[in-house]
Protein backbone atom coordinates (compact mmCIF):
# COMPACT_ATOMS: atom_id res chain seq x y z
CA UNK A 1 0.00 0.00 0.00
CA UNK A 2 2.62 2.37 0.83
CA UNK A 3 4.20 1.56 -2.03
CA UNK A 4 1.29 2.39 -3.98
CA UNK A 5 0.81 5.56 -2.81
CA UNK A 6 4.59 6.97 -3.53
CA UNK A 7 3.90 5.31 -7.03
CA UNK A 8 1.00 7.20 -7.66
CA UNK A 9 2.52 10.52 -5.81
CA UNK A 10 5.23 10.92 -7.89
CA UNK A 11 3.40 9.99 -11.24
CA UNK A 12 1.54 12.56 -10.22
CA UNK A 13 4.37 14.90 -9.67
CA UNK A 14 5.60 13.87 -13.34
CA UNK A 15 2.15 14.97 -14.69
CA UNK A 16 2.40 18.09 -13.28
CA UNK A 17 5.69 19.43 -14.37
CA UNK A 18 6.27 16.92 -17.34
CA UNK A 19 8.94 15.40 -16.12
CA UNK A 20 10.60 12.25 -18.47
CA UNK A 21 11.15 9.76 -15.15
CA UNK A 22 12.95 7.37 -16.84
CA UNK A 23 15.46 9.20 -19.05
CA UNK A 24 16.47 11.47 -16.22
CA UNK A 25 16.83 8.42 -14.19
CA UNK A 26 19.23 6.66 -16.79
CA UNK A 27 21.61 9.95 -17.39
CA UNK A 28 21.52 10.48 -12.97
CA UNK A 29 24.83 9.55 -11.32
CA UNK A 30 25.12 6.89 -9.02
CA UNK A 31 25.80 9.93 -6.38
CA UNK A 32 22.13 11.19 -7.23
CA UNK A 33 20.07 8.04 -7.63
CA UNK A 34 21.25 6.93 -3.92
CA UNK A 35 19.76 10.49 -2.85
CA UNK A 36 16.78 9.94 -4.47
CA UNK A 37 16.39 6.06 -3.37
CA UNK A 38 17.54 7.33 0.75
CA UNK A 39 14.39 9.54 0.25
CA UNK A 40 12.30 7.39 -1.21
CA UNK A 41 12.64 5.72 1.79
CA UNK A 42 12.07 8.56 3.96
CA UNK A 43 8.33 8.93 1.69
CA UNK A 44 7.51 5.29 2.66
CA UNK A 45 9.02 5.94 6.70
CA UNK A 46 6.45 8.74 6.59
CA UNK A 47 3.87 7.58 4.97
CA UNK A 48 3.52 4.91 7.23
CA UNK A 49 3.78 6.98 10.41
CA UNK A 50 0.85 9.23 9.08
CA UNK A 51 -1.70 6.44 8.06
CA UNK A 52 -0.55 4.69 11.37
CA UNK A 53 -1.39 7.71 13.49
CA UNK A 54 -4.50 8.69 11.69
CA UNK A 55 -6.07 5.85 12.41
CA UNK A 56 -4.86 5.62 16.06
CA UNK A 57 -6.18 9.18 16.51
CA UNK A 58 -9.27 8.66 15.01
CA UNK A 59 -9.62 5.21 16.86
CA UNK A 60 -9.48 7.23 20.71
CA UNK A 61 -11.75 10.08 19.53
CA UNK A 62 -14.55 7.50 18.14
CA UNK A 63 -14.20 5.42 21.34
CA UNK A 64 -13.72 7.86 23.71
CA UNK A 65 -16.98 9.66 22.25
CA UNK A 66 -18.94 6.26 23.85
CA UNK A 67 -16.81 5.96 26.64
CA UNK A 68 -17.27 9.11 28.43
CA UNK A 69 -21.28 9.47 29.17
CA UNK A 70 -20.87 5.43 29.50
CA UNK A 71 -18.68 5.60 32.34
CA UNK A 72 -19.72 9.08 33.82
CA UNK A 73 -23.19 6.96 34.28
CA UNK A 74 -21.82 3.97 36.35
CA UNK A 75 -19.79 6.32 38.28
CA UNK A 76 -23.25 8.98 39.17
CA UNK A 77 -24.69 5.26 40.30
CA UNK A 78 -21.72 4.82 42.45
CA UNK A 79 -20.80 1.51 40.64
CA UNK A 80 -16.91 1.46 40.31
CA UNK A 81 -16.71 -1.92 39.21
CA UNK A 82 -19.51 -1.63 36.22
CA UNK A 83 -16.97 1.36 35.22
CA UNK A 84 -13.99 -0.76 35.12
CA UNK A 85 -15.65 -3.16 33.07
CA UNK A 86 -16.40 -0.34 30.60
CA UNK A 87 -13.45 1.35 30.45
CA UNK A 88 -11.84 -2.26 29.84
CA UNK A 89 -14.46 -2.45 26.61
CA UNK A 90 -12.68 0.89 24.65
CA UNK A 91 -9.01 -0.43 24.62
CA UNK A 92 -8.12 2.31 22.04
CA UNK A 93 -9.84 5.32 24.26
CA UNK A 94 -7.07 7.60 25.44
CA UNK A 95 -9.32 8.40 28.18
CA UNK A 96 -10.38 5.05 29.00
CA UNK A 97 -6.44 3.84 29.47
CA UNK A 98 -6.37 6.87 32.19
CA UNK A 99 -9.71 6.28 33.99
CA UNK A 100 -9.02 2.79 34.34
CA UNK A 101 -5.98 3.02 36.10
CA UNK A 102 -7.16 5.83 38.94
CA UNK A 103 -10.47 3.59 39.45
CA UNK A 104 -8.48 0.65 39.39
CA UNK A 105 -5.92 2.26 42.23
CA UNK A 106 -8.60 3.92 44.15
CA UNK A 107 -10.66 0.74 44.59
CA UNK A 108 -7.50 -1.47 45.88
CA UNK A 109 -7.19 1.04 48.23
CA UNK A 110 -10.67 1.49 49.05
CA UNK A 111 -11.13 -2.30 49.91
CA UNK A 112 -8.19 -1.61 52.43
CA UNK A 113 -7.77 -0.58 55.69
CA UNK A 114 -6.05 2.84 54.85
CA UNK A 115 -7.63 6.02 55.47
CA UNK A 116 -9.41 7.66 52.48
CA UNK A 117 -6.93 10.35 51.81
CA UNK A 118 -4.43 8.08 50.83
CA UNK A 119 -6.32 6.24 48.50
CA UNK A 120 -7.20 9.22 47.01
CA UNK A 121 -3.23 9.90 46.72
CA UNK A 122 -2.39 7.09 45.33
CA UNK A 123 -5.26 7.55 42.67
CA UNK A 124 -3.64 10.54 41.33
CA UNK A 125 -0.73 8.82 40.88
CA UNK A 126 -1.86 6.43 39.21
CA UNK A 127 -3.89 8.71 37.25
CA UNK A 128 -0.22 11.14 36.59
CA UNK A 129 1.32 7.97 35.60
CA UNK A 130 -1.24 6.68 33.11
CA UNK A 131 -1.57 10.23 31.05
CA UNK A 132 2.35 10.25 31.04
CA UNK A 133 1.93 6.78 29.14
CA UNK A 134 -0.69 7.31 27.14
CA UNK A 135 1.09 10.65 25.91
CA UNK A 136 4.29 8.76 24.63
CA UNK A 137 1.97 6.13 23.17
CA UNK A 138 0.25 8.75 21.39
CA UNK A 139 3.31 10.61 20.50
CA UNK A 140 5.26 7.15 19.17
CA UNK A 141 6.56 8.20 15.85
CA UNK A 142 5.45 11.41 15.22
CA UNK A 143 8.76 12.97 16.20
CA UNK A 144 10.03 10.93 12.46
CA UNK A 145 7.83 13.18 10.64
CA UNK A 146 9.72 15.76 12.04
CA UNK A 147 13.24 14.56 11.54
CA UNK A 148 11.75 13.90 7.59
CA UNK A 149 10.30 17.53 7.44
CA UNK A 150 13.73 18.87 8.78
CA UNK A 151 15.80 16.47 6.71
CA UNK A 152 14.73 15.88 3.74
CA UNK A 153 15.30 19.71 1.67
CA UNK A 154 18.74 18.89 2.59
CA UNK A 155 19.30 15.35 1.56
CA UNK A 156 17.92 16.62 -1.93
CA UNK A 157 20.36 19.43 -1.68
CA UNK A 158 23.31 17.62 -1.13
CA UNK A 159 21.91 15.97 -4.40
CA UNK A 160 22.00 18.94 -6.25
CA UNK A 161 25.46 20.43 -5.14
CA UNK A 162 26.75 16.86 -6.65
CA UNK A 163 24.95 17.20 -9.30
CA UNK A 164 25.65 20.73 -10.04
CA UNK A 165 29.64 19.81 -9.24
CA UNK A 166 29.74 16.99 -11.78
CA UNK A 167 27.91 19.13 -14.85
CA UNK A 168 30.35 21.67 -14.32
CA UNK A 169 32.94 19.02 -14.11
CA UNK A 170 31.67 17.70 -18.03
CA UNK A 171 32.09 21.03 -19.54
CA UNK A 172 35.92 20.87 -18.11
CA UNK A 173 36.09 17.58 -19.18
CA UNK A 174 34.80 18.16 -22.76
CA UNK A 175 35.92 22.12 -23.13
CA UNK A 176 32.47 23.38 -24.11
CA UNK A 177 31.02 26.09 -22.48
CA UNK A 178 27.43 27.94 -22.83
CA UNK A 179 24.22 27.40 -21.09
CA UNK A 180 23.57 24.48 -23.11
CA UNK A 181 26.21 22.54 -22.27
CA UNK A 182 24.83 22.54 -18.68
CA UNK A 183 21.48 22.74 -18.53
CA UNK A 184 20.86 18.96 -18.42
CA UNK A 185 23.13 18.68 -15.76
CA UNK A 186 21.97 21.27 -14.19
CA UNK A 187 17.85 20.48 -14.41
CA UNK A 188 18.58 16.72 -13.52
CA UNK A 189 20.50 17.69 -10.15
CA UNK A 190 17.70 20.06 -9.33
CA UNK A 191 15.37 17.40 -9.52
CA UNK A 192 16.42 15.89 -6.04
CA UNK A 193 15.73 19.59 -4.38
CA UNK A 194 12.29 18.95 -5.97
CA UNK A 195 11.83 15.49 -4.79
CA UNK A 196 13.34 16.57 -1.23
CA UNK A 197 10.42 18.98 -0.86
CA UNK A 198 7.43 16.80 -2.35
CA UNK A 199 8.60 15.04 0.65
CA UNK A 200 9.53 17.42 3.42
CA UNK A 201 6.15 19.46 3.11
CA UNK A 202 3.81 16.91 3.23
CA UNK A 203 6.00 15.59 6.60
CA UNK A 204 5.58 18.94 8.04
CA UNK A 205 2.11 19.59 7.50
CA UNK A 206 1.08 16.52 9.13
CA UNK A 207 3.81 16.29 12.18
CA UNK A 208 1.89 19.93 13.06
CA UNK A 209 -1.18 18.33 12.54
CA UNK A 210 -0.47 15.60 14.81
CA UNK A 211 1.10 17.51 17.38
CA UNK A 212 -2.32 19.18 17.92
CA UNK A 213 -4.15 16.41 18.42
CA UNK A 214 -2.07 15.20 20.81
CA UNK A 215 -2.29 18.29 22.63
CA UNK A 216 -5.72 18.40 22.65
CA UNK A 217 -5.85 14.67 23.68
CA UNK A 218 -3.32 15.69 26.94
CA UNK A 219 -6.36 18.45 27.82
CA UNK A 220 -8.35 15.55 27.88
CA UNK A 221 -6.85 13.34 29.70
CA UNK A 222 -6.22 16.70 32.58
CA UNK A 223 -9.32 17.38 32.63
CA UNK A 224 -10.92 13.79 32.82
CA UNK A 225 -8.27 13.11 35.66
CA UNK A 226 -9.08 16.55 37.38
CA UNK A 227 -12.94 15.63 37.40
CA UNK A 228 -12.12 11.87 38.70
CA UNK A 229 -10.05 13.17 41.29
CA UNK A 230 -12.99 15.56 42.75
CA UNK A 231 -15.30 12.30 42.14
CA UNK A 232 -12.95 10.75 44.72
CA UNK A 233 -12.90 13.04 46.89
CA UNK A 234 -16.58 13.15 47.55
CA UNK A 235 -16.86 9.83 47.82
CA UNK A 236 -14.10 9.53 50.58
CA UNK A 237 -15.67 12.35 52.29
CA UNK A 238 -18.93 10.74 52.42
CA UNK A 239 -17.75 7.33 52.93
CA UNK A 240 -16.18 8.93 55.91
CA UNK A 241 -19.03 10.85 57.28
CA UNK A 242 -21.23 7.85 57.04
CA UNK A 243 -21.93 6.22 60.46
CA UNK A 244 -20.26 3.16 61.22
Amino acid sequence: MLLQLQVWSFLLLQEAVGWDVRSMWAQMGWMAKAVVIIMFIMSAISIGVMIDRYLAYRGARNQSRLFAPAVAGALRDGKLDEAIKIADRYKKSHLAKVVVAGLQEFRVHQLSTEIPGEAVDASRRALERASAIVHAELKRGVSSLATVGSTAPFVGLFGTVVGIINAFRGISTEKSTGLGAVAGGISEALVTTAIGLFVAIPAVWMYNYFSGKIEAFDVEMDNSSSELIDYFLKRSQKAAGAPK
